[in-house]
């Protein structure tokens, strides 16, 4: 980036948000998914993490990087359906079931991917959009891999789903009131059981980002706490999923700050640069911390507005 100077920064920002973001799109997409349907999950940092461990598993194993991903996602549906179910027993916390899934599948992951953190699986595709250009710094920075385009797509169509469907009402029900839902014959509980693994299978496609394109290896310090930090960015996207796509932009934006300045020389204030991301998020829920604002959009079913 050193021949573009300052250009080579915003390249450098560019390519790094639109890869930084793929897996806090699809995070973040399932979580509001979830949590249209009136319940938080929290646990989608293991989710995160074991779709990471079992895609690339799966990879090295078949040499399909494909199938890597369909099996994280079906991982992750997994995880929600077992949130689902405990969520669903009598005087059960859904935030303290996530933590404690959280945990288990951080734990699962780590013990079950020790055999995969050396060698290497084959790793996602990208398309190369920068073909038109000479300069590879350009060429690399417009690299990008087929999950960001369907996360991309994904979220307007999300949005249909949620305002143009049966089932996008029925979800919408469930999650504002429950009692409603009852009255009108719907079973909350399974219409919950859908919309968390829904969610959590798109958190396990978060998850195989990771490890089969970017960074693209599997190690226990993989996923830094995305997972966590998408229950904030559903927040300040206000419950909407193009927001979310925006959201998501940002934050991979604010995670490639540090790398891209690194890239010209800056270096003072390094470490500072790379919690540009987790700065972010507290300045966030700062910013939105009053109830006018922050729950505006929200569930009426949601654990935070009881």
């Amino acid at each position: 980036m050193e021949d573009l100077g300052w250009w080579g920064v915003a390249l450098a920002v560019l390519a790094g948000a639109i890869r930084v973001s793929t897996p806090f799109l699809f995070v973040s997409l399932g979580e509001l998914l979830t949590e249209k349907s009136g319940r938080i999950n929290l646990g989608l940092e293991g989710t995160l993490v074991m779709g990471a461990m079992s895609a690339y598993a799966i990879s090295y194993m078949t040499g399909s990087p494909w199938l890597g991903v369909l099996v994280a996602g079906l991982a992750g549906a997994l995880f929600g359906v077992l949130h689902a179910l405990i969520c669903g027993l009598p005087r059960v916390n859904d935030i303290a079931v996530g933590i404690a899934l959280m945990l288990l599948g951080t734990g699962l992951a780590f013990f079950l991917g020790k055999a995969f953190i050396q060698p290497q699986a084959p790793i996602l595709p990208a398309i190369e959009f920068g073909w038109w250009s000479d300069l590879p710094q350009v060429r690399s920075a417009l690299q990008i891999n087929v999950l960001f385009i369907l996360g991309v797509l994904l979220a307007p169509f999300l949005l249909w789903v949620l305002t143009n469907t049966k089932w996008g009402l029925i979800v919408r029900t469930v999650g504002d009131s429950a009692d409603a839902a009852r009255a009108m014959g719907y079973s909350v509980n399974l219409v919950r059981l859908a919309a968390t693994a829904s969610g959590g299978f798109l958190a396990g496609i978060g998850g195989s980002f990771l490890s089969l394109y970017y960074p693209g290896s599997w190690n226990e310090g993989l996923s830094s706490g995305q997972g966590l930090m998408a229950v904030a960015l559903v927040i300040f996207a206000r419950w909407q999923p193009i927001r979310c796509l925006g959201a998501a932009l940002l934050f991979g934006g604010a995670g490639a700050l540090g790398p891209a300045l690194q890239s010209v020389g800056v270096t003072q204030g390094y470490y500072l640069f790379n919690a540009a991301p987790y700065l972010l998020t507290l300045v966030i829920m700062i910013a939105t911390c009053s109830p006018t604002r922050t729950l505006t959009g929200a569930p009426g079913e949601l654990s935070i507005t009881k």
